[in-house]
């Protein structure tokens, strides 16, 4: 009886909560916070209804009674800041007043309301994503409690109470109900959503059934598939993880049928769906949280051309990777088992909703006003057709569907809001930049490569999105005292927030991709982070050189640098495949790739011409020395036969 009603409840809710974000955002009636108050609402709520206290406890029917309880729990607490909030309920206001205007002169009952709902967003969180973001939420509690106590280089302050603690966090506009829950709200639901709509008229699955039939006679063809399809489809969900549940399903089978081992079957997989969130023009969440925090603030258009030759590089990189390891190790090449030919109202649905929404950003449309628009014509296009049509049902379960993708982004970004809130209390995001600075001792390069360890550690374990969120608030100070273009690195945080996703030994997207392969997860976390290593270098190379970016009004030097990068994509291709145009000696790769890098990394000046044309020079001499390699062999073997 609970399993259902517990079901029966989440569905109403999750349909609820798509609705509200739909309606709300597009036409809001409410406050920010009475807004944001109701959405963590129903998001944490239905965090409860889908999340046991622990999956191997799911049939207790205490538990589950416990779980309905705490669920109750958050509808009090985050009603009662509804209620303190919103000016339809003035005559419930405690002291006559509003929450915002009681700042300082909060009631006991708003602190210990504020208490409980501390708690509570702690434990939603462990249940949506793991330990590893409440804990962090957690050891901030701490630092702003005791750190009257902490040593010299753990920046020491003042210290403050419970109460100012959880006014600070939870009461009031720079925690909970900050910027990181006002950004899901505002952008990410609503592309989730965009995203499930799409599923349901075909227009997905569009995509990898094309990429199938575009490959199947390519060397490598299922693996290309995957680089492609993942990369489309990731830009929509802009999880690594969900894309790898999704795409890997029907990839990872196929290129362990053409001859891939099952751990580099799922290498390929996560490095593809981890790169699906830098790619333009909806690139997951990222897009629409630079658009809150970068400074000066730049426009939509400039993130997604900036975003674009980047992306680009990543998948041509991983094509070529890809390519040369099919060649190595001899995989199949045709795929005996085509889908029948994709209907082509699906790929025009599709492209519809991408034109859509980029020509209504073109015209100046807020995001989430052109997405909801997109969403509409959508909707329009596919009732044309029975393939794609999306019926009554079918839109209830894509409201659904987005409810299931979007709550545990729910919960984590109340989670950061309490670190966020916390950074602003003590002041500590001043003091981290600054030490940051003193440590690199004005060294580019080393300041660039403690701020990728910091955010690869800071993103195991967490949704990239969220990464990006901690980065960007941490060290967001820091940035524009580099000397580096601001919107560059951004994109440098969100990058490496990326790759934390195969990143050992906390490879989320690699562990699902794992388990699909039924392939060691070391194993698999490993080749994904071989796959992926081109994208450890792009950061570095559109840093250094912002002509990546299309940021440069000089078409010839952005022209030049493009052509740079993608001449050292192939030698790095090659040394991380360990095959060009035969297998590659011992020696052969790490020479490849030391030539590789010089073509990424080499800084602007005069010596840099001379070091970019010895690199070639080199890529050059090995790829020759290489070819006739294999013609000797050929020649040979062709002889004795």
């Amino acid at each position: 009886m609970l399993p259902r009603l517990k079901h029966w409840l989440f569905r109403i809710l999750a349909t609820l909560l798509s609705l509200f974000i739909l309606v709300e955002v597009n036409y809001p009636q409410l406050t920010p916070q009475s807004q944001l108050s109701i959405f963590a609402l129903l998001g944490l709520t239905l965090v409860f209804l889908k999340y046991p206290i622990h999956p191997k406890i799911v049939s207790n029917t205490p538990l589950q009674l416990l779980d309905l309880f705490i669920a109750l729990a958050v509808v009090a607490c985050f009603s009662y800041i509804l209620v303190q909030t919103e000016p339809l309920f003035q005559s419930h206001w405690l002291n006559g007043q509003s929450l915002g205007n009681r700042a300082g002169l909060e009631h006991p009952l708003d602190h210990l309301v504020g208490l409980i709902g501390l708690i509570l967003v702690l434990e939603a969180t462990r249940r949506a994503i793991g330990l590893t973001l409440p804990l962090l939420a957690i050891s901030f509690l701490a630092y702003a409690a005791y750190g009257y106590t902490m040593p010299d280089w753990l920046f020491p302050h003042r210290g403050y109470n419970w109460e100012r603690i959880v006014s600070q966090t939870f009461l009031h506009s720079q925690g909970v109900f900050g910027i990181a829950l006002k950004i899901m709200f505002t952008y990410v639901f609503l592309f989730v959503l965009f995203g499930t709509v799409l599923e349901q008229t075909g227009a997905t699955g569009y995509i990898l059934n094309t990429a199938r039939r575009f490959f199947r006679n390519s060397t490598g063809g299922s693996a290309k598939v995957a680089v492609i399809s993942s990369g489309m489809m990731g830009s929509l969900s802009g999880s690594a993880v969900a894309n790898t549940a999704t795409t890997g399903t029907f990839t990872i089978p196929m290129m362990r049928s053409a001859g891939f081992r099952p751990s580099v079957a799922g290498g390929v997989e996560a490095a593809a769906s981890s790169g699906g969130a830098l790619v333009p023009p909806i690139m997951g969440a990222g897009a629409y949280m630079m658009l809150e925090i970068v400074e000066p603030a730049v426009t939509y258009i400039e993130i997604i051309k900036a975003a674009l030759v980047p992306a680009l590089l990543y998948y041509t990189a991983l094509l070529f990777i890809v390519h040369f390891h099919a060649q190595r190790i001899g995989a199949t090449t045709k795929d005996h088992d085509l889908p029948e030919r994709p209907p082509k109202v699906q790929g025009a649905v599709f492209l519809v909703a991408f034109i859509t929404l980029i020509l209504f950003l073109v015209l100046g449309y807020t995001p989430f006003r052109a997405v909801s628009v997109a969403l509409l014509f959508v909707l329009i296009i596919s009732a044309f057709s029975p393939k794609t049509r999306v019926g009554l049902r079918a839109l209830y379960s894509a409201l659904e569907g987005a409810a299931h993708g979007g709550v545990s982004l729910i919960a984590a970004a109340s989670c950061v809001g309490i670190i966020i809130g916390i950074v602003t209390l003590t002041g500590i995001g001043a003091k981290l930049p600054s030490t940051l600075l003193s440590l690199a001792q004005n060294n580019l390069i080393l300041a660039l490569f403690l701020l990728m360890i910091s955010t690869i550690i800071l993103g195991m374990g967490l949704p990239s999105a969220v990464c990006y969120l901690l980065m960007a608030t941490l060290v967001g100070p820091v940035l524009g005292e580099l000397g580096i273009v601001p919107l560059a690195a951004h994109l440098f945080i969100f990058y490496f927030g990326m790759m934390s996703m195969v990143t050992p030994p906390i490879a989320l997207a690699a562990y699902t991709a794992a388990a699909i392969a039924n392939a060691g997860i070391m194993q698999t976390s490993f080749a994904a982070f071989r796959f992926a290593l081109v994208g450890f270098t792009l950061p570095y190379a559109f840093v250094l050189h912002p002509e990546l970016l299309l940021l440069s009004p000089d078409l010839m030097v952005t022209a030049a640098n493009i052509l740079i990068v993608l001449l050292g994509i192939v030698p790095l291709a090659a040394a991380i495949a360990g095959y060009g145009f035969a297998p590659l000696n011992n020696w052969q790769r790490p020479i490849l790739l030391s030539a590789a890098l010089l073509l990424f990394l080499t800084p602007s000046g005069h010596a840099r011409i001379y070091i970019q044309g010895l690199a070639l020079i080199v890529v050059l001499i090995l790829a020759i020395l290489n070819w006739r390699s294999r013609l000797s062999f050929v020649t040979h073997h062709s002889i004795k036969t």
